[in-house]
């Protein structure tokens, strides 16, 4: 195909040949110009004519056209034919998509900016209980659970929410809300009751076995001790023996007491109106003078109150949590080193914070420590008292607090516990 332009002045070259000559034979070279202009101009405005009712319905046909239109309406034909090959694609994918969602087991929902749904999967339908008449409306306006409206408020999706199906009330969902473009959103709903129920049952197993455990493991340590107290009781040999016994059997209890209060925290309910504002300045104070009684030799504890706010809460779980992690720092960091704990606010709420100089903790330890009976390699010659269930029991109280827990350690630099806490616990 010749150059388009090329094509369009020959039209215009001849156009004015012709013209020039039947302007010449009349004696009106300039009314054969006009008319020529003229029908130059309607020819462009024909084509584009035909050109704007083409962008308009898509099913007209383009003429073939001539000059430059020819190369116009034919590289309007091959775009047409690619966006109808890609369309056929993306139709494809967004086919194998659906069938990819509508096969799986959890509950699929796309919502666009305002929470409006925009398709689900037959999972949805039976978990959530959605129908085909429900396109277009609000999520929230369906499913009114206040703690999932709430969420959708707060816009906090980094965590998921558990509630119970509204199709079925013994039906437990774990709910997740992931942003995948700018106003777009995909609900995810898993259904989780097996696994609560599999949970619950691990945590009466535990309860009820640490219960039954802790009459003899009492009675074992009383007769431990009073053998020991007993000078005449055993002979000089055997004393090591029994010493090492009522060890073990100490640690036994401390496990059976913090399993205990880990059970009681997760099968107790939360209830606002049993908390009251916590003094946490006085509550740390206390907290110290307590450890540095039970502690003979071990760094120094320096406490900074940089606020007199007071926090919203369960102070006697506060207290346990903080209780183990000053605890904890007195008994890793050495006699010569230090150790701070600190009371203030923060931008979006208070922290309390406890830093020592101890070894530190390797950062590859750091995801786990929270998680029951696990202890960095080398806790057990430190510390050979310890259950493994203190920052455990941390976590889950500052999870009933609305808190978190922030861990930042490195061999060598010692460690720093932060427990923050939100602005809507804070009273100042």
């Amino acid at each position: 195909m010749s150059h388009p332009w090329r094509a369009e002045g020959a039209i215009l070259a001849w156009g004015l040949g012709i013209a020039c000559l039947i302007g010449w034979l009349e004696g009106r070279i300039d009314l054969a110009l006009m008319v020529l202009f003229g029908a130059y101009l309607g020819r462009h405005l024909y084509y584009l004519w035909h050109l704007l009712a083409w962008l308009q319905e898509s099913n007209t046909t383009l003429p073939d056209g001539n000059g430059i239109w020819t190369e116009v309406f034919h590289r309007l034909r091959l775009m047409q034919r690619r966006h109808q090959r890609r369309k056929r694609r993306l139709g494809k994918i967004l086919k194998r998509f659906r069938q990819a969602t509508e096969a799986l087991p959890d509950a699929t929902v796309v919502l666009d900016g305002d929470f409006s749904i925009e398709w689900f999967n037959p999972a949805a339908a039976q978990l959530l209980g959605l129908r085909r008449r429900d396109l277009g409306l609000r999520i929230c306006d369906l499913m009114r659970s206040p703690r999932f409206v709430d969420y959708l408020r707060q816009r906090r999706f980094e965590q998921a929410l558990t509630l119970p199906s509204p199709q079925n009330d013994r039906l437990h969902l774990e709910i997740r809300v992931v942003p995948y473009t700018k106003d777009r959103y995909l609900l995810i709903a898993q259904d989780v009751t097996q696994i609560r129920l599999l949970e619950r049952q691990r945590r009466d197993f535990v309860a009820h076995a640490s219960h039954e455990l802790r009459t003899p493991i009492t009675v074992l340590k009383g007769y431990l001790e009073t053998l020991i107290d007993t000078e005449t009781a055993v002979s000089e040999p055997f004393r090591p023996i029994l010493e090492r016994m009522e060890q073990q059997i100490r640690r036994l209890q401390y496990l059976i007491d913090d399993l205990l209060y880990l059970g009681r925290l997760e099968t107790s309910r939360n209830e606002t109106a049993r908390q009251k504002p916590v003094d946490v300045g006085q509550l740390l104070d206390d907290i110290r003078q307590e450890t540095e009684q039970c502690h003979d030799r071990h760094a120094p504890l320096c406490l900074a109150i940089e606020s007199r706010a007071r926090l919203l809460g369960n102070e006697e779980e506060l207290r346990s949590a903080f209780t183990n992690l000053i605890v904890n720092a007195v008994k890793y960091t050495p006699a010569d080193g230090n150790i701070t704990i600190r009371w203030y606010e923060t931008e979006d709420g208070a922290c309390v914070e406890v830093s020592d100089t101890g070894e530190g903790i390797d950062p590859e330890h750091l995801p786990r420590l929270t998680e029951r009976f696990y202890r960095a390699p080398g806790a057990e010659i430190r510390n050979p008292t310890g259950t493994g269930l203190g920052l455990a029991i941390v976590k889950h109280v500052l999870n009933r607090h609305d808190g978190r827990l922030e861990i930042d350690s490195r061999p060598g630099d010692g460690s720093r516990f932060r427990c923050r806490f939100p602005r809507r616990r804070v009273y100042l």
